[in-house]
């Protein structure tokens, strides 16, 4: 076998990792391959015990592991081994002098700290499983790979090291720079999540850092000649979107996750079935019902026009009855908890449409659940230069912090669709409005630039069903018009913030049309 500048020879290895799968395979076929193996503790007593000769580090540095097992590399007899420049005679030069043998593998990966912290363990545990010898390896190999290995990742034992050194004796310079940067990603990764940790107690970190690991490179973005990525945080286990598995369709785009997030978003908020159809992350329609399909066609019966092409999440387990119904209507995504094997074959026969499962679900603002994770940390949106971080939305309705201001007051169930429609106007886009009649959006106002017209548009949209309905908006009348044209299409009802320095006006105008007016406290303003 010849080797090659571009295939620097792999004649020792350093192995010392606390993920051992694949271990005693990869040493096996590194003795074959006549490379000799320096390993420590636990990693070393498993590859003798698969019968492969191997070096204690301790043999190497002249100094046993101590601390229970605190210091076992950080010595200059491996690390100088590692860090040497292959390409200036007098490094090696030095290596001579002081007995020190070259290391030019390094086969590494770190104590499970994010393991550790989900398990719920004691500060004290979390503590110990801070690597520090591992990352001065890994980052000292990476540093070096002009003339070193580094391998962090179990899944390129075979796939990429052996591979290479049994066709060439060492691996070429693209493959040692990937395998660099996949080391940097792994430590840079570990290290976010230990200062985290340290701030798990300050809403807004002096320095926030979360990693994210790229999930798929999309098609285009917004518009095709956009460029454009999918990434989830790596800090934690996938969850919500992130923790979708796609059953059938064409790749998601770009518009197509941040229209299936707006609506997955939506259905979490509500504990009866519910349906809400999306488009361009406003809802087109949404509705509760005692079962999924009743549901699914209230909801479409929201907008039937506006549902053309739109996003379908639900909050139960879609039957095939629900899947007929969808199957109906063009739908670019159906999203949801779970599918009957018949609802999936229904939903298969449309050759575009992509079905997602929520594996880990979304937060759940109202269901009393133990099994669903807490509220995401922080909202997170880009600006140029820089990040906007908030808290998420994701509060309950304070229904016992609301106020009637108006003279007239509301039954059970006229204040059960105020909260409704008080809850989805949290997810349209300001200036929002939403009309609701009977546990059903029947019309909605979105991201309009005054709010009387986005009354105008939403009651426009209800046509004749605005009669005998309610209507939430997502912040303060500032002037009595917006109520006036609500009345003048027959709502009832009306919740809102108050806090405008003519709410008496506003008050007023519900008194003359003698509407119910609720005042929240709290404003859902959606950028």
């Amino acid at each position: 076998m010849t080797t090659s500048p571009q295939h620097p020879p792999v004649r020792r290895a350093l192995i010392s990792v606390h993920d051992k799968r694949g271990v005693a395979e990869l040493a096996a076929g590194l003795a074959e391959l006549g490379i000799a193996i320096v390993s420590t503790g636990s990693t070393a007593r498993l590859i003798a015990a698969a019968g492969v000769a191997v070096t204690e580090a301790a043999a190497v540095t002249g100094f046993p592991e101590c601390l229970d097992g605190r210091v076992k590399t950080l010595h200059p007899r491996l690390h100088a081994g590692i860090l040497a420049d292959r390409s200036k005679p007098e490094h090696l030069a030095q290596l001579d002098q002081l007995g020190i043998d070259p290391v030019d593998l390094v086969v590494v990966n770190l104590y499970p700290f994010r393991e550790t912290v989900a398990a719920g363990a004691a500060d004290a545990a979390v503590a110990e499983m801070i690597d520090i010898g591992g990352p001065t390896l890994v980052r000292g190999a990476a540093k070096n790979h002009a003339g070193v290995t580094v391998v962090v990742d179990p899944d390129d034992y075979d796939t990429v090291l052996l591979s290479q050194l049994r066709h060439h004796g060492g691996l070429d310079a693209t493959t040692r720079h990937q395998l660099a940067a996949k080391a940097f990603r792994h430590t840079a990764a570990y290290d976010a999540a230990i200062a985290a940790w340290f701030q798990r107690d300050e809403p807004f970190p002096v320095q926030y850092g979360p990693v994210f690991e790229r999930v798929q490179v999309l098609r285009y973005g917004e518009n095709p000649h956009q460029r454009a990525a999918y990434y989830a945080d790596s800090s934690q286990d996938r969850w919500g979107l992130a923790s979708a598995v796609q059953h059938h369709g064409k790749e998601l785009s770009y518009n197509n996750l941040l229209d299936t997030d707006a609506a997955w978003a939506i259905v979490n908020e509500f504990p009866r079935p519910c349906v809400a159809i999306i488009k361009h992350t406003n809802p087109a329609g949404v509705a509760l019902a005692d079962d999924l399909p009743t549901a699914y066609q209230r909801a479409l019966e929201g907008d039937p026009v506006s549902a053309f092409g739109g996003i379908v999440a639900a909050n139960r387990r879609v039957d095939a009855a629900t899947a007929e119904l969808i199957a109906a209507v063009f739908t670019e995504v159906v999203v949801a908890p779970g599918y009957d094997g018949d609802a999936l074959d229904v939903l298969g026969t449309k050759a575009n449409l992509r079905v997602l499962e929520i594996v880990r679900p979304a937060v759940a603002v109202v269901r009393d659940d133990p099994e669903l994770p807490g509220a995401p940390p922080a909202a997170v949106r880009s600006i140029a230069g820089g990040l906007l971080v908030q808290d998420a939305d994701v509060a309950p309705p304070a229904r016992h912090e609301w106020r009637t201001v108006s003279s007239a007051t509301a039954d059970d169930a006229t204040m059960s669709d105020l909260s409704f429609a008080w809850t989805v106007a949290k997810h349209v886009k300001s200036n929002a409005i939403v009309v609701v009649r009977d546990q059903q959006v029947v019309g909605i106002g979105a991201g309009q630039m005054s709010r009387v017209d986005a009354v105008r548009l939403a009651v426009d949209k209800s046509r004749d069903r605005s009669a005998g309905a309610v209507l939430a908006s997502d912040a303060f009348f500032p002037f009595r018009d917006g109520p006036d044209a609500a009345a003048a299409a027959g709502v009832v009802a009306i919740i809102q913030p108050g806090g405008s320095v003519r709410d008496d006006e506003v008050v007023a105008a519900a008194d003359e049309h003698g509407l119910v007016m609720v005042l929240t406290g709290r404003r859902h303003f959606r950028h």
